[in-house]
């Protein structure tokens, strides 16, 4: 998000995008249309009686939704369902007015107060950033809260650092003491205002995080020397911008388009979108953002860059290749559109100094004796005023023993992901709209493989490179500069691995030989700092974590491949350790092969799809589902409020989460 923190589009696209051409295409009618209505009566009823203080009604927080007849149901696109989407991209009540100051005042200074209203029993079903920030927030307003959390040993969802201590107390994953590195979270937007705030009040050091790489000892100088490694062309990324061709011609672009960028292909392409929302806001901005639905809330990204960009099918490859979209083509334009129209490519990237995981501490903090551990929920019932959640423990889930539990309250709040929310049966059933939400809202993969070395090779010059091999045996730089290093004798091989209390067994050295890339030359130093490569091989995109600020020892951790989707899938496949090996090899396709004489063999890896209570990395939609679902999606239905990155228009992201707690908690409090 950024929750775990799903991909987006290169924010190197430059800022001033050309005039597209608009196919003024009208949206097809979606394929299945029953939207169940949507009121915010309840909120506005609770706000009537004396809470002026409190947050406007939102299109985000209605009371139950009723039944919807077949004869209510409107032939093809449901405006009033566009306009609710519409609201909740721009985070606006249904008067059209920003929410997010009045969200921002109750972060700071809790929720209004309710003079003569009783205090009520709250359970929070999850202990992602979700359900701890609602947690607090009711808390801090005298309620009596329970969270309900299935994890056995941690709290924050899909925020997870692998590294030692914090909350969790864990052991450390490296060789390495100082190294962490991070399995969901990386990457914080400063676009995010809720999440912004929350990072400043809890005082947590930041340093950038570096999308595109600057000079190594001087990062107010963007360097742009990471590598572009597709179809056999070996390139860096400043070479790339100055000319296209060399790359765009290995996949048969023609025409105008040969001799431009990926990112700005996709930037024209994207414009006829754009102009319906750049520069509005309030009734106006909603509007526009309903004519985007209208339009293509069908569509998948393939569709639109063919019909309204006019792209040939070569040039989607290009633009899917290097621009991260290939995965996704098939789901959802909105899904994609929406990431590049909210963060604007000036935005600057953050990351927490520590690991991403201090903020799950820090939002666990004041609500740690709060917490029930190893307590997943099976299911959930309403009876009378009641709701009771029945929790089993780690160990009784798969019949060994264990514990059962039953949760009771007068309120619950929910953040479980859908995808695991389907196994979790509901008495009496939830409405049709939300059944139908929680069984059809498509969850994508994603799969992280990192891998620790003990020198940061990726900051070398080639003299920095000679030094550190020649230490290894004589003219051995120039054994790997001629391609003479056949096998895998050498993988670990530096003193500073054996320094760390590593020494790579033989027998691993022989099993690594058949995996490396063939012999041959090594490309030059990268002499890089932060930022990250793209290349077509299974590892597909690399990033280089911690280079933004206070350095972590003298090794490092690579995100050696990030991938999502289709991509993800064939990665968990494998076990971890056999990931790890074919994702080292990846990695010297792009950097070379001498890199193996810093590997520790001390890696981690993250499948998000393969973990039991996220079941994907976030809620990326299928094309039509914005409509079809979302409106049913944040619905209240009496006594259970709903909330989580799922239940927002940022997916994956932390600051979607965040909005939907503060939604909730205020739901909760005021009901």
């Amino acid at each position: 998000m950024d929750t775990h923190d799903v991909s987006t589009p290169d924010t190197d696209a430059p800022v001033t995008r050309a005039p597209g051409t608009d196919a003024s295409a009208v949206g097809t009618p979606s394929r299945r249309s029953v939207v169940a209505a949507t009121g915010a009566s309840a909120l506005a009823a609770g706000l009537a009686t004396g809470l002026a203080s409190a947050a406007p009604a939102t299109a985000l927080s209605p009371g139950t939704a009723p039944a919807v007849a077949p004869a209510d149901v409107p032939p093809g696109i449901d405006r009033k369902a566009l306009t609710t989407v519409a609201r909740a991209i721009a985070v606006y009540d249904e008067h059209d007015k920003p929410l997010v100051p009045t969200y921002l005042k109750i972060i700071k200074d809790g929720l209004p107060a309710r003079p003569g209203k009783p205090t009520k029993r709250v359970l929070v079903v999850g202990a992602g950033p979700a359900g701890l920030l609602a947690a607090d927030l009711l808390n801090r307003a005298g309620h009596d809260v329970v969270v309900i959390e299935a994890n056995d040993n941690r709290v924050g969802g899909r925020i997870k650092t692998f590294r030692k201590g914090g909350h969790e107390k864990g052991e450390q994953p490296f060789a390495d003491p100082q190294q962490y590195a991070e399995a969901g979270a990386m990457r914080l937007p400063d676009s995010h205002p809720l999440l912004m705030a929350l990072l400043r009040k809890h005082g947590l050091p930041l340093q950038e995080f570096y999308l595109v790489d600057v000079e190594v000892g001087d990062p107010s100088k963007r360097a742009n020397r990471t590598w572009i490694h597709v179809n056999g062309v070996h390139m860096r990324r400043a070479d790339y911008e100055k000319s296209p061709a060399k790359i765009n011609g290995t996949f048969g672009v023609t025409g105008a388009n040969r001799t431009r960028t990926a990112a700005a292909i996709l930037a024209d392409a994207l414009e006829p979108a754009f102009r319906l929302i750049r520069g509005k806001e309030g009734t106006a901005l909603v509007k526009g953002w309903v004519e985007v639905l209208e339009k293509w809330g069908n569509w998948s990204m393939y569709r639109y860059l063919t019909e309204v960009a006019g792209l040939d099918t070569r040039t989607i490859d290009l633009i899917g290749t290097i621009q991260n979209l290939t995965s996704r083509l098939h789901l959802s334009f909105l899904h994609s559109f929406f990431s590049s129209a909210l963060i604007d490519p000036k935005t600057k990237f953050w990351e927490i100094r520590g690991g991403t995981a201090l903020f799950a501490d820090a939002l666990y903090k004041p609500v740690a004796g709060k917490v029930k551990l190893d307590r997943r929920a099976v299911r959930v019932e309403r009876s009378g005023s009641k709701v009771r959640v029945h929790t089993v423990s780690e160990k009784c889930q798969t019949g060994q023993g264990g514990a059962t539990e039953v949760f009771e309250g007068d309120e619950a709040i929910i953040t479980v992901p859908f995808s695991g929310l389907r196994h979790v049966p509901f008495d009496p059933p939830l409405s049709y709209g939300k059944r139908r939400a929680i069984t059809e809202l498509h969850y994508d993969a994603a799969t992280k493989i990192l891998l620790e070395f003990s020198r940061r090779w990726w900051e070398f010059t080639e003299a920095d490179w000679k030094t550190a091999l020649n230490s290894i045996e004589d003219r051995l730089y120039d054994k790997y500069k001629a391609g003479a290093v056949k096998d895998g004798r050498y993988l670990g091989a530096h003193q500073s691995v054996k320094d760390l209390g590593v020494t790579i067994p033989a027998a691993l050295k022989h099993c690594f030989a058949p995996f490396r890339p063939a012999a041959g030359s090594d490309p030059e130093a990268a002499h890089t700092r932060g930022g990250g490569s793209v290349s077509d091989n299974a590892n597909r995109f690399v990033y280089f974590e911690h280079s933004g600020g206070t350095e972590v020892g003298k090794g490092g951790v690579i995100l050696a491949s990030y991938s999502w989707s289709d991509d993800a899938l064939k990665w968990d496949a494998f076990a971890d350790d056999e990931r790890y090996l074919r994702a080292l090899a990846g990695i010297q396709q792009i950097y070379g092969r001498r890199c193996e004489v810093f590997f520790t063999n001390k890696c981690k890896t993250q499948s998000w799809m393969r973990d039991h209570y996220a079941y994907g990395e976030a809620s990326v939609l299928f094309p039509g589902q914005h409509a079809e679902l979302f409106p049913d999606i944040p619905t209240s239905e009496g006594p259970l409020h709903f909330a989580g990155d799922h239940t927002s228009i940022k997916p994956a992201w932390i600051e979607g989460a965040l909005e939907s707690a503060v939604r909730t908690a205020l739901q909760a409090h005021i009901r």
